[in-house]
């Protein structure tokens, strides 16, 4: 039996229920993260070796290779079971959409700096890293089901997690 059904058999049923019914939000989560780490893996790994002298060329290039991955990792495992429109079209709303996120996820420091005066390391921090961030995050989410990606079961689901209980024989 796969490792995941494995540790899943363990939780208790309440929590096994909260996941098959959020699994979407949480995958949505999972490749968040990883994109996370992949920008700014690449972003680093830029900016320490060929473009030390170009250190916003170095993001840009690393926010392209995130995008790119976000959207692979959406099409086919968040929302693998979403669709409704042509591929291409899906494709240029979902940069349209991460562009606008973007946008959502700069307003709470731009609001922060620029209207209330605050320059404290702890107010970008809070506005830019953790305000910004959740907004952007709550947006995408919403945009991606709303707009990139609106049929519910438009492409067949993989079975929910479940116990799998190894039958055994009877000797």
């Amino acid at each position: 039996m796969p490792l995941v059904r494995r540790v899943f058999g363990l939780l208790p049923e309440p929590v096994r229920f909260l996941i098959n019914k959020h699994r979407e939000l949480i995958r949505f989560a999972v490749v968040g993260g990883t994109t996370f780490v992949v920008d700014n893996g690449v972003w680093y790994a830029l900016k320490l070796t060929v473009l030390q002298d170009k250190v916003v060329t170095a993001k840009a290039i690393a926010v392209l290779v995130a995008v790119i991955s976000s959207y692979v990792l959406s099409r086919e495992w968040s929302f693998h079971t979403r669709g409704g429109r042509e591929r291409h079209h899906e494709a240029a709303l979902f940069f349209v959409v991460s562009g606008m996120g973007i946008g959502v996820n700069l307003a709470p420091l731009y609001v922060s700096r620029h209207v209330f005066d605050l320059h404290s390391e702890f107010a970008d921090f809070a506005s830019g890293s953790v305000i910004g961030m959740l907004l952007a995050t709550g947006f995408k989410y919403w945009a991606m089901r709303k707009f990139v990606f609106p049929q519910a079961d438009a492409r067949p689901d993989v079975r929910p997690l479940r116990v799998v209980r190894e039958q055994r024989e009877v000797a």
